[in-house]
């Protein structure tokens, strides 16, 4: 089984730090703390990727993937 990967948002209305699976990317997603509606944007501050488009989706999903797989090898 694989292990979802997620990345860290903070809520812009409670400023509680989420964790977002990464295919929520481009969507409205709602903080399970104070249930404020925002888009899941991307942390690097890149634009948000529209979610009816799939190719850009893979495409960053693939470059997150691949970022944190260097950080975990640098703390090795």
């Amino acid at each position: 089984m694989s292990k979802a990967t997620f990345f860290v948002l903070e809520c812009p209305t409670c400023g509680r730090h989420l964790d977002v699976r990464v295919k929520y990317l481009g969507r409205t997603v709602v903080c399970q703390h104070c249930h404020a509606q925002f888009e899941a944007f991307d942390p690097e501050g890149r634009a948000p990727i529209p979610h009816d488009s799939g190719i850009m989706l893979l495409a960053r999903v693939e470059e997150l993937l691949a970022a944190a797989e260097m950080q975990k090898a640098h703390q090795s």
